[in-house]
């Protein structure tokens, strides 16, 4: 292999470990020293210039980056010292995995949008309450999607298409994981509702320690000490349980934020409305799930276990890609609720404006950026096999034209949440991440074969984009955002 390097007696192709480590660590400790000085003094009522609104929103679009390493670093690991063949069990049990949390992303978004209104409103009890209602509804959840996820995976996998070895490796990566399930939801949670409290820093500093505590024990479990598959699974189940116990024990104890998790009682109008409006997000990650594995069905016909393989690397430098664009429309949805709630119009129309233009711009940059690294990334992850590398490069440059058109429809279902309308936010995200998508991959591959695969979510997000475009001309008069 060309380019090896060697740490504590390791090989790593493709990549230089320690400069891994070293550099991307020292880079997030500047973001944490900056972020303690600027972003504190932000509060939702503010007047937000583009800068302030970068400040603000900024934390919750590393959170979100951080989120997405947990599988990147589990696949980089997997790919490299496993085997093609593990990292294709990741690829396919991940988007079951992503489904099953996704209770947990619905209710930080659509509950994070009813408390943020509730401060709004200087309704501090309402607010309260209804916050400790929802995390307790996410532990419940979490724990039975656990039980019921160790259950059902070996058959889902069969499916799916997997068998002998490959088979074997799904159900041990999943299982495993299905331990951190509660802790991974509410990590979800916990996202939206630290923005919400006027603390994006902490929200930061749980998911970086939760970040390196996964990319560490990768190093150690996977590259040192040989554990393959399973090591891979207990770093990130490790990872998710700092990232979703910490915040319960910090807004449980006596804390200078807006939130406090306390005594409750249900309110089943309060969590429908927080399902109606967080169903844009439930939507967004079950449409993922099931496309996603549409997508290796497909690719095991057209491509076999190197086409799953090719997809699921696409798919993880695309989360950290998206989650730009996700951190963003979490960070922003709180400040939107807010002065929606206040009847703020001005203001109003100052975010959507500012919204758009930095979601364009960061379009046009991600796109050029992608073409740019498709081959050092490809190489990164796949760089050990010349036929699965050309694959992995080539479809990544069809695919990362999504980039231009995405943002938009990401953002755009984010801010219809933050107006607590769940049902055009819903509509938005299930013909993006369902409908669109499920005609493209049926249809395009007929037609333009493999390269129809990886063009598929771009000719998606541009039918949905249209979509988007004409909810926001019509319901502009509705909410007062132009």
């Amino acid at each position: 292999m060309e380019n090896m390097s060697l740490l504590y007696g390791i090989s790593f192709p493709n990549f230089n470990v320690q400069d891994f480590y070293v550099q991307d660590f020292s880079g997030f400790f500047a973001i944490i020293i900056y972020e303690r000085i600027y972003f504190m003094q932000i509060q939702l009522s503010e007047h937000f210039t583009y800068r302030k609104l970068l400040r603000f929103v900024l934390p919750s679009i590393i959170m979100m980056i951080f989120t997405s390493i947990y599988s990147v670093v589990d696949g980089l690991f997997v790919s490299n010292f496993v085997g093609k063949t593990a990292l294709a069990a990741i690829n396919l049990t991940l988007p079951i995995i992503m489904g099953l949390s996704a209770l947990g992303f619905m209710i930080g978004t659509g509950g994070s949008a009813i408390v943020a209104r509730m401060l709004g409103e200087k309704k501090e009890d309402k607010a309260n309450a209804y916050f400790s209602m929802l995390i307790y509804a996410t532990m419940l959840g979490g724990i039975f999607l656990s039980v019921l996820g160790a259950i059902l995976i070996p058959s889902i996998c069969s499916l799916l298409g997997a068998k002998g070895e490959l088979l074997s490796d799904c159900v041990l990566y999943a299982r495993l994981s299905f331990i951190s399930m509660p802790a991974f939801m509410l990590q979800n949670v916990f996202q939206s509702f630290f923005v919400t409290a006027e603390k994006p820093h902490l929200g930061l500093y749980v998911i970086i320690a939760a970040g390196m505590t996964n990319m560490v024990l990768d190093f150690l479990f996977v590259g040192v000490w040989g554990f393959g598959l399973a090591g891979a699974a207990i770093a990130t189940v490790c990872g998710e349980l700092i990232g979703g116990l910490f915040p319960v024990i910090y807004f449980s104890r006596k804390n200078s934020s807006l939130l406090h998790l306390g005594k409750t009682h249900w309110n089943g109008r309060v969590f429908l409305q927080t399902c109606i409006n967080g169903s844009s997000e439930l939507m967004t990650n079950l449409s993922s799930s099931i496309v996603n594995s549409l997508y290796n069905i497909q690719l095991m016909k057209f491509a076999g276990e190197n086409g799953v393989a090719a997809y699921g690397t696409m798919m993880y430098i695309n989360f950290v890609f998206l989650a730009i664009f996700f951190g963003y429309s979490i960070g922003s949805a709180p400040i939107i609720s807010y002065h929606y709630g206040s009847g703020n119009r001005d203001e109003l129309k100052n975010l959507f404006k500012k919204s758009l233009t930095l979601v364009g711009t960061w379009g046009i940059m991600l796109a050029l950026l992608s073409q740019l690294l498709a081959s050092p990334l490809s190489k990164l992850f796949v760089g050990y096999d010349a036929e699965l590398f050309a694959m992995t490069r080539h479809g990544f440059r069809i695919y990362c034209l999504a980039y231009l058109i995405n943002g938009f429809n990401i953002f755009g279902s984010s801010f219809f949440t933050a107006l607590n309308n769940g049902v055009i936010s819903a509509a938005i995200s299930f013909l993006r991440t369902l409908v669109f998508q499920i005609i493209m991959i049926l249809l395009l591959p007929t037609l333009l074969g493999i390269n129809g695969i990886w063009s598929a979510v771009g000719i998606a997000e541009l039918m949905t984009l249209c979509v988007t475009i004409t909810f926001f001309i019509k319901q502009r008069k509705k909410y007062h955002y132009v």
